[in-house]
């Protein structure tokens, strides 16, 4: 386990290494979720080994600290930059699922010199709606964070069901709440925005159940590969993780990707 502290009070980001050949590839979880779970079988997956491969668990998630003073918009999340700044880590590929995603697209705007390719999983590009009793983050952001701390939390374990819980109950309330309120609301620029307007080798990924996401076409105007992933729902690297690894490795690659 690797950490370096990236907050003025001595917080910690912590992740998991695996060695291998620079540049290194970053893997960034979703909303309440952490890296090692989420990827570690398609970072080893024979497609994707061999590169020195980051799996970060961002601040209030996983194995990293949980400061309740923290911000936990999408641009403290990026407080990331600090701890691969630390690892040593330039131009790195980086793959970020869900909310990891948004984050990836603020460092990648904030800290080009970071980051070379960019690999977005179902990833949120603009601002939502915030649903009562809603799945996902729309739901959580219902709350305010006196009512999620005071028992809301408990609602949203019940939705959540036990595979995502069993990654959730390790973020920290606050961080969760927090994050979840700041995914939804998004950033200024959108975060599509700030993806449209980068310079580097773009993918977005998608369950080809769900159609092409809004937007497809202004996406790949700009350069943005929008590939459908078969067989697979939200949690493409989980659900199909043969799938997720031959189109992410063929996007690494040379930006291009066959799916099947």
């Amino acid at each position: 386990m690797h950490s370096a502290v990236v907050t003025p009070e001595g917080d910690r980001i912590r992740w998991v290494e695996l060695p291998g050949e620079d540049p290194a590839r970053v893997y960034v979880h979703g909303l309440g979720a952490t890296s090692p779970a989420y990827f570690a079988a398609t970072a080893v997956h024979p497609l994707l080994a061999g590169r020195r491969s980051l799996l970060v668990d961002l601040l209030g998630h996983g194995h990293s600290d949980r400061p309740d003073t923290f911000s936990y918009t999408l641009e403290a999340h990026a407080a990331l930059a600090r701890a691969l700044t630390e690892a040593h880590v330039e131009a790195a590929e980086v793959i970020g699922h869900s909310m990891g995603g948004a984050v990836a697209i603020v460092l990648a705007a904030r800290h080009p010199e970071l980051v070379s390719r960019l690999v977005l999983v179902d990833a949120n590009l603009d601002p939502m709606p915030r649903v009562p009793r809603a799945p996902g983050s729309s739901g959580i952001a219902s709350y305010t964070e006196e009512e999620f701390l005071a028992g809301g939390w408990a609602e949203v374990r019940e939705r959540a069901g036990a595979h995502w819980w069993s990654t959730m109950r390790l973020a920290g309330r606050t961080a969760l709440h927090r994050s979840a309120v700041h995914l939804v609301t998004g950033t200024t620029p959108t975060m599509r925005d700030l993806l449209l307007d980068l310079r580097i080798p773009r993918g977005f990924l998608y369950p080809e159940a769900d159609g092409a996401p809004a937007g497809t076409e202004a996406l790949e105007a700009a350069g943005v590969r929008v590939l459908p992933v078969p067989d697979c729902g939200h949690n493409i690297m989980l659900d199909n993780p043969d799938a997720f690894a031959r189109t992410a490795s063929a996007l690494l690659r040379d930006g291009t990707a066959e799916v099947g």
